[in-house]
């Protein structure tokens, strides 16, 4: 019977050593487990070279000058930065670098250690790549790796006003947008939009005034006019000129005046006469260069003019 109780008590005290030392075996793997990963995250603290001497690279860094622009989805990659657009500079491993700003009239920006940097007219690829050679020249990072992020469009944009389905302003995002380009945009032009289209700005440096004809561009009539716009220019298109037509007519009212209208064409799209009405008997009142209305005798034949005024008389019989 003593056996037994010796065969019980000796197991009791193995279990007892056992679970005593996993409970000291805890902390100590901790306390050394702790030490070996500070080794990997100090370097990240804070590297005044810019990125580690020898350069390891990064996979999710973008390189000086890179176009790692994730932020910039709404332009396209020849976007090139105009007065009052707002962007980011950000350097990798060089949090106290980061900087939102705004770019001046003059096209510059102010930035830590390098002062004013002109990024005026450059692509967002070019402008990572002036700053960081700009960081490095002057010795403050040995490897610099830019990033540029276009927060807000103000550059560099096209006003479309007038009578467009969707007026507004628009950012040129490449180098080679064209009126045509513009007109799409803007959702095309009204049903009671001209045909022709103003479009001013600047270039080289004096004003720029050019009235194209809308037609022309897409019926390949008149390509040349399919001209490239620049930042700043504006684009107007104004309210179609307009005919009026009243008295025994099936729809009196205004109308746009089509190329080439006649009376009769005109008469037609106010619905044509009442019975009442007699196509023999219409009067055109016209407004002359003096200012003055003179009132005659309508043929069928007869051009329509803006803001001519045709009235569909009874008939006699």
């Amino acid at each position: 019977m003593r056996s037994v109780f010796r065969t019980i008590g000796a197991l009791l005290l193995v279990c007892l050593t056992a679970w005593a030392a996993a409970q000291t075996a805890g902390p100590a793997t901790r306390a050394t487990v702790a030490p070996s990963a500070a080794p990997s995250a100090a370097p990240a603290a804070g590297n005044p070279a810019g990125s580690p001497a020898g350069g390891g690279g990064n996979g999710a860094a973008a390189t000086g000058g890179g176009a790692a622009t994730g932020g910039n989805a709404a332009v396209g990659a020849d976007y090139r930065l105009g007065a009052g657009d707002s962007i980011r500079v950000q350097v990798f491993q060089n949090p106290e670098l980061t900087v939102e700003a705004r770019v001046s009239e003059q096209g510059t920006i102010s930035y830590p250690l390098i002062g004013s940097v002109n990024l005026g007219g450059q692509t967002i690829s070019q402008a990572e790549a002036k700053i960081a050679a700009a960081l490095r020249d002057g010795n403050f990072l040995r490897r610099p790796q830019v990033n540029i992020v276009l927060l807000q469009v103000r550059g560099n944009q096209v006003a479309v006003l007038g009578q467009v389905q969707r007026p507004g302003r628009f950012p040129l995002e490449t180098n080679n947008t064209r009126v045509s380009d513009l007109l799409a945009a803007a959702g095309g032009v009204t049903p009671m939009g001209d045909d022709t289209l103003i479009i001013t700005g600047t270039r080289g440096g004096q004003p720029f005034r050019k009235v194209i004809d809308i037609p022309g561009l897409f019926l390949n009539q008149k390509g040349q006019d399919d001209i490239l716009v620049q930042g700043g220019d504006t684009l107007f298109v104004n309210r179609a000129p307009v005919y009026y037509i009243y008295g025994e007519a099936q729809r009196p009212g205004p109308y746009r005046i089509e190329r080439g209208m006649t009376v009769q064409q005109a008469v037609a799209q106010g619905g044509g006469p009442t019975p009442r009405g007699s196509l023999n008997r219409l009067k055109l009142t016209r407004t002359g260069p003096d200012g003055k209305q003179v009132e005659t005798d309508a043929k069928l034949s007869d051009p329509v003019l803006p803001n001519d005024v045709i009235f569909v008389r009874e008939s006699l019989f």
